[in-house]
């Protein structure tokens, strides 16, 4: 394993990251989101499912069609970042083990239940939109996760015809420095055990 990373590496990974909710008005180049994603897709996943699927909203166009399923308060705060990305999972993953799982391709036939596959789907999913915060912040740029939107509604404007379904939404960018107070997170104590 490598090296503990020292604290600057922490501090902007965790420590001193804030989810921003105001954004620099500026254009990334594509090269940014290639980077981003060639980053996160290195973390893991179960039977490497990598079953999320990004949808990095980065013209005025794109991103005010994203906007609209946003409630108010998201809207406003999201259409100024280079990026709104759409973090989905794609429930026809399975087709994909072949390529990512070479050594047993016939695990593809582990996620005929349909509980497994949605749960395998949006767990793995999800994990895959962490890295694509990590990645972001390790590359200097600034994330707001956020709920608050219409998936279906999403889904059937950007996924008609699919089994891609969404997630969670994160604007990218550099956030302006304008934010309120950390908020508190809990104790060790109060969310961890060691036994």
């Amino acid at each position: 394993m490598s090296e503990h990373l020292d604290d600057a590496a922490l501090s902007q990974l965790f420590h001193t990251a804030r989810s921003r909710n105001q954004w620099r008005k500026e254009a990334l180049p594509d090269s940014t989101w290639r980077q981003i994603y060639d980053l996160l897709k290195m973390g893991p996943t179960s039977v490497n499912t990598s079953p999320a699927r990004f949808v990095f909203c980065t013209s005025e166009e794109a991103k005010a069609r994203a906007a609209k399923h946003m409630s108010d308060t998201n809207a406003a705060k999201s259409v100024d970042a280079p990026a709104i990305v759409i973090i989905a999972q794609d429930l026809e993953f399975a087709k994909k083990i072949p390529e990512l799982f070479p050594h047993n391709p016939d695990a593809q036939h582990w996620f005929s239940d349909e509980k497994l596959k949605q749960d395998t789907a949006f767990r793995n999913a999800t994990l895959q939109g962490a890295y694509l915060m990590l990645a972001a912040r390790a590359l200097g740029l600034d994330c707001g996760p956020m709920s608050g939107f219409d998936n279906a509604a999403l889904d059937a404007d950007f996924f008609a015809g699919t089994q891609i379904r969404s997630n969670f939404l994160c604007a990218i960018g550099h956030g302006i420095d304008k934010s309120f107070d950390r908020l508190p997170r809990l104790k060790f104590e109060d969310a961890c055990q060691i036994l």
